[in-house]
């Protein structure tokens, strides 16, 4: 038993903030944001919630597929940003999109949410639990940044990506040899290193006891850090995966990567010694949407007709944790 994708869905906020809106809040510039990151603008929420966002793109996913809402059998969202602790979004766009049979539950692993909650969704389908599930990431990370740090301000954007995935037993070889389905996943993590990206939630403050307020709410990052554990774990990770299944980097049509950072990307590309054309990139419109970002990209190459039936993908990423990801999959 594997899991194909047989719909894709996203959706992003109105508002598009660029680099010259910032350069009137901090002392940054287009051509040195740019230069570093490889973002020229960003979806900034002017209303829209994650769950509105999640259940948007799961209402275009499951027209894909050929889906009503009362067909899902499991909802999983990854989001490091909901509007509410309880109830968990998922349940919010369980309601929403009116899939009242599904089972419905969050996850978060930041940047990683949606790969880890993907592998979740094949866990389950493999074993026969469901026959079919949808799996978003979607975020407002507008309200988690400080809008008076360069250093962060610049990198987040706000939106949603979802993938309708269904069990499926066919052995149907394709034109080129390959099985359509979930190939390989391979998943990690080291918390040692996870306060080089954090946000604090609130503290300790009951009846009983009460503790100071002492990190602040807002989105921490040493960018450094980030960016040599992401550039060594991500090839890593995807070599690993490629190990598990006897594949080589010529063997993968595209690598669908977090959009966190151009540089990042190009980095990964050359410790694979892979052509950056196999790598598309979306960053420069949208910025980086955490959990959102593969799935959105993922909507954007299909909806454009770029990725083809039979082609080989990696998807592979990394965030808060520290966590990290890769998964191989024919389309």
């Amino acid at each position: 038993m594997t899991m194909k994708i047989t719909g894709t869905g996203s959706a992003l906020p109105e508002r598009k903030v660029t680099n010259f809106d910032l350069e009137k809040l901090v002392e940054t510039s287009d051509e040195w944001i740019q230069k570093r990151t490889g973002i020229a603008e960003r979806r900034i929420s002017d209303g829209e919630t994650v769950s509105t966002l999640a259940a948007d793109a799961c209402r275009k996913a499951l027209e894909m597929a050929g889906k009503t809402a009362d067909e899902v059998n499991l909802i999983l969202v990854a989001t490091c940003s909901p509007e509410l602790l309880l109830p968990c979004c998922a349940c919010q766009v369980q309601a929403m999109i009116g899939a009242s049979g599904a089972v419905a539950f969050d996850l978060n692993a930041a940047c990683s949410g949606f790969l880890f909650a993907l592998n979740t969704a094949y866990a389950y389908l493999h074993t026969g639990l469901y026959k079919n599930a949808l799996v978003v990431g979607s975020e407002v990370l507008s309200k988690l940044v400080d809008w008076s740090d360069r250093g962060t301000c610049i990198l987040f954007g706000d939106g949603a990506g979802a993938v309708f995935v269904e069990a499926s037993a066919d052995e149907m070889v394709r034109g080129n040899g390959r099985r359509a389905g979930m190939e390989c996943m391979v998943q990690g993590a080291d918390g040692a290193k996870g306060m080089v990206l954090s946000c604090a939630e609130r503290a300790v403050n009951n009846a009983f006891t009460s503790q100071k307020q002492t990190q602040s709410p807002y989105i921490y990052m040493d960018g450094q850090e980030v960016y040599k554990f992401a550039t060594k774990q991500v090839p890593a990770c995807i070599q690993e995966a490629l190990d598990k299944t006897g594949l080589a980097v010529a063997d993968v049509d595209w690598f669908v990567l977090h959009q966190a950072n151009v540089r990042i990307i190009e980095s990964v590309a050359k410790r694979l010694k892979a052509d950056i054309a196999k790598f598309p990139m979306n960053i420069h419109k949208i910025g980086n949407m955490s959990s959102a970002t593969i799935p959105v990209l993922l909507d954007e190459w299909n909806r454009g007709g770029r990725i083809k039936e039979g082609d080989r993908l990696v998807l592979s990423g990394f965030g808060a944790g520290l966590t990290y990801g890769a998964s191989i999959l024919v389309w």
